[in-house]
């Protein structure tokens, strides 16, 4: 059963009224439309004969009514147009039932209508459009909260609370039109780093999410499985070891914006499920891709805010290159006051303890790094900053590096205390690859459930042979939200995972009954639209006592009026 508000109701009542009189209010033609109000705000006062017959539709936000005429707003998908509607401008014969009838007490906030008419300035300088004809193109039979604002547009009584905001993404971009502009600038930033790579003659190119083994990244996966196949299969956790097999086909350079899933912790910079951009170029090392990443989000920072600096909460971030760079073990004995460069597995875990970082049994000697830099270095990385040269027990997928032992080439950027960029030289001697795999199985066999699966068929095709490659991955959602200033994932995702809405119970006639409630006076309380006990209990006793009469005799039902002492029990 659906718990329906007084104003659902009536909003219900009101499509039934549409429809005796004749009135489609979900019309299946095509509404024409030649302009958006966006555009008739930029351009009506430099063209204003281009705007004497227009055909504009949208939401209708709000309506001031004054007799035999009114103002309204609609709000379409770039601005909002005030509109001015005279009763026998749209009903110019005898029958003004569009207005009297339909406008005025059949429309509501939220309905979605089409006008025509022509663009005027009002005698406040407002433009707006004179109606000739109106349209119903679909009733809303939930009302839009109400967001009030004052008279230079502040908002003080808004659609604010963020679990509604996210799980009703649809009625927060309604009400609050300015986060439409953070999803433009997400798409934004996606189309210019797009046209940076064709120019540079780099592929796009799909890789598949269902795959036989997990790999590319250090993350537990979801699984799944394929009946017909009768498989288990995982939604990818990274696209890296698909695109690499690419490069050993022959493509010079590849890369793709894609769904990555990984069935871990969700916090303020973590969604399981979130967009990544990888790219893989051959004959390339992590020191080229360091100065690639440069030019590209600063070209990328420039197309969004016209310069290189963006304010992120309380700092000022620069992504002009070129950015500092620093040694992961240089970045620990700096900010953590101990050099880790020679420990092994034990003394890390005596320094874990020491900084009362918490570790488990699991953790190896990679992890046990990661951890103290995670804690003791990532906050202190506000402006862009290089990570490089990483343990190799951290990095499967990476080359050795070329001159210092027991450690791999690769780079991570940091930005506001957060990493937003992986990259390395990749990895391209199958033996020494397999060797890692063999050591990702080990760590599993303690029960680090993010190491990486022996993958047969990538050693295959490293077995052929692939170029040297440098490759690059970039959290799109991350990147977002440094570059429109919001604090958490959730605001950059149209949709974040959300836990399940908690269910309403529907009160049963035997919940009701052992209220003290005569089982013939049920059907009177279900027809008020009282179907849960919290809703009885919010009930006006004197209000309750008179619905319930009103209703049993509305209903006709074959039992006596309930006495207000009798209410006033149910309540108690």
């Amino acid at each position: 059963m659906q718990l329906l508000s007084e104003q659902e109701l009536e909003r219900r009542k009101d499509r039934e009224e549409l429809m005796k009189l004749g009135i489609n209010p979900y019309p299946a033609e095509t509404f024409p439309i030649n302009v958006t109000a966006k555009d008739i705000h930029s351009n009506y006062a430099n063209n204003k004969n281009d705007y004497k017959n227009i055909s504009i539709a949208g939401r209708l936000m709000s309506r001031r009514i004054m007799g035999s005429a009114a103002f309204a707003e609609i709000q379409d998908s770039t601005a909002r147009l005030q509109i001015y509607i005279r009763r026998d401008d749209i009903c110019p014969g005898e029958d003004k039932t569009l207005y009297n009838t339909v406008f005025k007490k059949l429309l509501g906030i939220g309905d979605f209508i089409g006008v025509k008419g022509y663009i005027f300035t009002t005698q406040t300088e407002e433009i707006s459009l004179h109606v000739t004809e109106l349209k119903i193109l679909s009733k809303s039979v939930k009302p839009l909260p109400v967001v009030k604002r004052d008279e230079i547009g502040n908002v003080y009584d808004g659609f604010t609370d963020p679990e509604l905001r996210y799980r009703q993404r649809y009625v927060d971009l309604t009400v609050n039109p300015e986060v439409k502009e953070v999803f433009v600038t997400r798409s934004r930033i996606i189309t210019n780093m797009r046209k940076y790579f064709d120019d540079h003659g780099w592929l796009e190119v799909e890789t598949p999410i269902l795959q036989q083994v997990h790999g590319g990244a250090a993350a537990r996966p979801f699984q799944t499985h394929h009946n017909t196949l009768d498989m288990p299969l995982y939604l990818r956790i990274a696209n890296e070891l698909y695109l690499k097999r690419l490069i050993v086909g022959g493509f010079d350079g590849v890369y793709e914006f894609g769904k990555m899933f990984r069935n871990e912790g969700m916090d303020r910079t973590h969604n399981p499920e979130f967009t990544s951009l990888e790219i893989y170029v051959a004959y390339k090392d992590y020191i080229w891709m360091m100065e690639m990443v440069e030019e590209l989000i600063e070209k990328v920072t420039e197309s969004i805010h016209g310069n290189t600096t963006v304010k992120v909460g309380e700092n000022t971030i620069d992504f002009a290159g070129p950015y500092r760079r620093l040694t992961m073990f240089d970045a620990i004995k700096e900010y953590a006051g101990v050099d880790v460069s020679e420990m092994d597995e034990s003394a890390l875990r005596k320094t874990c303890i020491d900084l009362g970082i918490e570790i488990d049994d699991s953790m190896g000697k990679g992890k046990l790094i990661d951890e103290i830099f995670g804690a003791k270095v990532e906050d202190h990385l506000i402006q862009p900053t290089y990570i490089t040269d990483y343990p190799v027990e951290m990095t499967p997928l990476a080359k050795k590096h070329r001159s210092k032992e027991g450690l791999v080439e690769r780079f991570e950027l940091f930005v506001n205390g957060k990493e937003i960029a992986n990259a390395y030289s990749e990895l391209n001697d199958p033996i020494d690859q397999r060797e890692r795999f063999e050591d990702q199985l080990k760590l599993a066999a303690r029960g680090d459930d993010e190491a990486m699966a022996m993958d047969e068929d990538f050693l295959r095709a490293l077995e052929y042979g692939m170029p040297p490659t440098s490759g690059l991955g970039i959290g799109i959602d991350r990147l977002t939200m440094l570059l429109t200033n919001k604090s958490t994932i959730q605001e950059v995702l149209f949709f974040p995972q959300m836990r399940p809405e908690k269910k309403i119970k529907i009160a049963s006639d035997k919940d009701f009954i052992e209220l003290g409630i005569p089982a013939a006076l049920i059907p009177a309380i279900r027809d008020l639209n009282i179907h849960t006990i919290e809703q009885l209990k919010e009930q006006d006793v004197n209000k309750l006592f008179n619905d319930v009469c009103g209703r049993r005799k509305k209903l006709k039902l074959e039992t006596p009026n309930p006495t207000k002492e009798d209410v006033e029990n149910w309540l108690a």
